[in-house]
C-alpha cells in the first residue's frame, strides 16, 4: 500500500515526516533520506498498533476498498 507523506524542514534543522492517511504516523531526521525511513517504520509501528487493538475490540474483517 502506498502512503501520503509530507516532507517539512524542520526550524531547528532535518526534516519532518508526516503520513496524511495515518495521522499518528510522525517522525523526523538529519537529511530527507532519513526522514522517509523513519517515517516508514513509523507507519509500520502506527499498523501493528492498530492490528492488535482491533483484536482486543472485537472480530477483525478486511474489505476491499474501490478508487476513484
Amino acid at each position: 500500500m502506498q502512503y501520503t507523506i509530507i516532507l517539512e524542514i524542520a526550524e531547528e534543522g532535518g526534516y519532518t515526516a508526516r503520513c496524511l492517511e495515518l495521522p499518528a504516523a510522525i517522525s523526523e531526521g538529519d537529511n530527507k533520506e532519513e526522514a522517509l525511513n523513519n517515517i516508514k517504520e513509523a507507519i509500520e509501528l502506527v499498523l501493528e498498533v492498530t492490528e492488535e487493538q482491533a483484536r482486543v475490540l472485537g472480530e477483525i474483517t478486511k474489505v476491499d476498498v474501490a478508487s476513484a
